[in-house]
């Protein structure tokens, strides 16, 4: 009775032992930072980053009365916006192009899958190439002269299309991977029933692609908030503060100005926003299931 009774223990207790290793893993490199961030918020820090002195919530309300706060969180919406919009739009009409068999279609599906592969730094030097005021190939084929990563009506769009585009690559991906999963004879059906391509694309293709779309909305969202490297190169924050996104804020405050404690409460903040936006979409996705 003792040994089967040690066994079942065992076997109980077993499975948990495999997890440890990455319980080590996810407390490093996860969990401390994030419990370590929370503790810094609440601090007022010397340069090294170190906690001197407790101010409880002040960082955070000391945000909440700043103007430049406020206008990165409204810069980073309408960033976001864009970029998911432009980044999934791009992904889907690329993976429908490449839905059918045609001679060259390696190529072009290597093509559209390209950005994923591509360094965020390095497209964004490329692009501040591309758009340099007078050498740059953009204003040579629309014969202007703009300073778009200079001119604050321009920037901020610049800098999110390039983004939607770094993007596209992955949504290729996820949208070829769901078009693959529809049966091709709904299409045969709807066709001898009259329906043409735009209905076809509306009544059967999106519904058929709900989950995966679903998914990239979540992760494509969560990438855009954390963009950074681009921005870092092609306006670092400018002009103003029009692409001052919350996380060029997060950087600016901890490792130019060293308010790590005022960084740290931006980062919660951010945290708790992507979190919401998360479990938002979670709730409204499981109430269309239902229904």
């Amino acid at each position: 009775m003792k040994k089967e009774k040690s066994n079942i223990k065992k076997m109980r207790i077993e499975p948990y032992m495999f997890l440890i290793p990455s319980f080590l893993v996810f407390g490093v490199f996860l969990f401390f930072p994030f419990f370590k961030t929370i503790y810094l918020s609440l601090y007022k820090t010397n340069k090294m980053g170190q906690a001197k002195l407790f101010v409880g919530l002040d960082n955070y309300t000391t945000l909440f009365k700043s103007a430049s706060f406020y206008n990165s969180l409204l810069v980073t919406l309408i960033f976001v916006a864009i970029v998911v919009i432009g980044s999934m739009a791009l992904g889907l009409v690329t993976a429908m192009l490449c839905n059918k068999t045609f001679p060259g279609i390696r190529f072009f599906s290597t093509a559209f899958a390209l950005p994923m592969a591509i360094a965020s730094s390095s497209a964004a030097m490329i692009f501040k190439i591309m758009l340099h005021p007078s050498v740059g190939i953009i204003n040579k084929l629309l014969g202007t002269s703009i300073n778009w990563v200079h001119d604050p009506k321009y920037a901020l769009v610049c800098v999110a299309l390039l983004t939607a585009w770094l993007n596209s690559g992955i949504n290729f991906l996820y949208f070829s991977a769901g078009l693959s999963n529809i049966d091709e004879t709904i299409y045969e059906r709807a066709s001898v029933d009259g329906a043409n391509g735009v209905q076809q694309f509306f009544r059967l293709t999106l519904p058929g692609l709900a989950p995966i779309m679903f998914y990239t909305l979540v992760v494509n969202i969560i990438q855009a908030f954390q963009s950074f490297g681009q921005v870092k190169i092609l306006t670092e924050g400018g002009p103003g503060e029009s692409t001052n996104l919350i996380v060029y804020s997060i950087y600016r405050d901890a490792f130019f100005n060293y308010r790590f404690g005022s960084a740290a409460a931006q980062s919660v903040i951010l945290f708790i926003i992507i979190m919401v936006l998360t479990l938002v979409m979670f709730r409204i996705e499981r109430k269309g299931v239902k229904y």
